[in-house]
């Protein structure tokens, strides 16, 4: 039966407080694992909101970041609503809208939770990979030794042009952080050096701090470099600045068929934990 209360519009700024409610009240949600909040994105494209008689009880943002790529950034209901119902006509919203771009698309979800799962593989999403978690626990082991010509030092916003183009080369489109948003991560994050040697910024990497130690969110190195030891280099770093090499917890994630980063990870001291998180995708136009 439907809902003739119901209706689907664009977010637009007068929405924050309504959708604040969703994201920090409501249960019903999945939000994307990165360094912005679910409000920061109102006013961009591909981010819709339901409302039942007037009152917002559902959203979905979806804007693209890299280019190409459209994150599930939010989808939220509140419990008037089915996760079903509020997804099928979010959902048909934002998939139009895309589709009438008339490019190539990928929608994108890690999807934790199982409700936002089953939703997505009903939609026709596909599985692409899994991201598996590491933990290091190796403290007695020796810290690394700093290559040869190769500096470190904390990372200026006059890197980040040169940062972004070294996490598309190690990363590719699909993973790729922009510029933007690798200036927001710095913003927050515990930890931002760069590696560089005579031709400049080889490598970087950004980690965050928790009760438990910390966080190693990216590690990137230019393809051409890799092998040198600079990735170990960066990690002996951040181990020796956050006190880490003693007592505390550094944990990472990455692909579970990246065999170069679980490589990398395990010669460091790494161990996987068991944990991992699916990445669902969905392809619009050719």
């Amino acid at each position: 039966m439907i809902n003739l209360g119901l209706q689907v519009r664009r977010a637009v700024e007068r929405d924050y407080d309504r959708i604040a409610n969703l994201v920090y009240y409501e249960s019903n949600s999945h939000r994307h694992l990165d360094w912005h909040s679910p409000l920061e994105w109102i006013g961009s494209s591909h981010y819709w909101v339901c409302e039942e008689n007037g009152a917002l009880a559902a959203a979905l943002a979806c804007p693209e970041d890299p280019p190409h790529v459209a994150w599930i950034r939010f989808f939220g209901h509140n419990y008037h609503l089915s996760a079903s119902q509020a997804w099928t006509l979010l959902w048909s919203a934002a998939h139009s809208e895309i589709a009438a771009e008339n490019k190539r698309t990928y929608i994108a979800a890690i999807a934790v939770k199982r409700w936002f799962q089953s939703l997505l593989y009903e939609s026709g999403f596909e599985l692409k990979q899994n991201i598996v978690l590491l933990e290091w626990k190796n403290p007695s082991r020796s810290l690394f030794a700093m290559p040869s010509g190769i500096r470190i030092r904390p990372m200026q916003d006059a890197d980040l042009p040169a940062v972004a183009n070294v996490d598309l080369s190690a990363f590719g489109l699909f993973w790729h952080n922009t510029e933007s948003a690798l200036q927001k991560a710095r913003q927050q994050c515990a930890s931002a050096t760069v590696a560089e040697d005579d031709s400049g910024v080889i490598g970087y990497q950004l980690s965050s701090k928790n009760p438990l130690g910390a966080h190693l969110a990216r590690l990137a190195v230019k393809p051409e470099v890799q092998g040198r030891g600079v990735g170990m280099a960066l990690v002996n770093q951040l181990l020796q600045s956050l006190n880490l090499n003693l007592s505390g917890r550094l944990s990472v994630n990455t692909q579970a068929d990246n065999a170069a980063s679980l490589s990398l990870y395990k010669k460091m001291g790494f161990v996987l934990t068991g944990e991992s998180f699916p990445v669902f995708v969905f392809q619009v136009g050719g």
